[in-house]
């Protein structure tokens, strides 16, 4: 597969709408993942991403003009040593699903693409294993069967011992249009090079100005897997200015 550029990939696609970036860094040492929002309505327009303990919760930016409760969710990670993310609310599914002992696909057999029709939005969701010093990573795309809602196509990609400066980015849509396609093919195979700073600088500045949102972006250390002490965390959203960072 073709290494494409992460940077050209969003700044050719003015509503790619929720996207996940999961990889390694360049010198090795780091799980990487990024995770942004994007939308075009004002009610989606209005959330903001807060930290919420070891993850990050969805909120609105101005309670008055929150026109759809749905839009607010909490993205959960840690927890033997795995780290998960996704475009709703079945973040606690994989979770509960995987304290259970169930597979990353076992644990969404009981999800499929969002009621939001005609877009039948897609789920996509990711998760990644780090233990030893060893590091691996899944993706996941929960979609309507070209746009018929009475189907649900599910797909999971694993990538075991990830190569250096290398991720996969998946995506909700193809690109802005009404009805919305959904993603189509495998993850992207893109490339992740600098540190946490460059990195989340250069995605955030490739998403499109007007319908960028919110985006999340971590690097975790593989050696000890800790969440806490060697993970560094970058947020940004589009209602502050600048982003906010811990």
């Amino acid at each position: 597969m073709k290494m494409l550029s992460l940077s050209e990939e969003l700044k050719g696609n003015s509503y790619p709408g929720r996207g996940i970036v999961i990889g390694r860094s360049e010198d090795g040492t780091k799980a990487v993942t990024a995770y942004f929002i994007m939308g075009r309505s004002v009610n989606s327009r209005n959330r903001v991403f807060v930290t919420e303990g070891e993850g990050i919760r969805t909120e609105a930016f101005d309670p008055s003009k929150l026109e759809d409760p749905s839009l607010s969710f909490t993205h959960r990670f840690g927890s033997w040593q795995s780290d998960d993310r996704n475009n709703g609310d079945q973040t606690d599914t994989i979770y509960d699903g995987m304290d259970k002992e169930l597979t990353f696909e076992q644990s969404l057999r009981c999800r499929e693409f969002e009621p939001d029709g005609p877009n039948y939005t897609p789920r996509i969701s990711g998760v990644m294993h780090i233990e030893g010093g060893q590091y691996d990573y899944a993706m996941s795309i929960l979609k309507s069967n070209n746009g018929d809602p009475s189907a649900c196509n599910r797909y999971t990609f694993s990538y075991e011992n990830p190569a250096n400066g290398e991720g996969h980015f998946i995506h909700t849509y193809m690109h802005d249009d009404n009805p919305l396609p959904s993603f189509e093919g495998e993850p992207k195979l893109v490339g992740i090079s600098g540190d946490i700073d460059t990195f989340a600088n250069m995605v955030w500045e490739s998403l499109n100005e007007d319908n960028k949102v919110s985006l999340f972006v971590r690097y975790i250390d593989i050696a000890t897997g800790s969440m806490r002490q060697e993970s560094l965390t970058r947020i940004n959203n589009h209602h502050e200015s600048g982003g906010n960072t811990e």
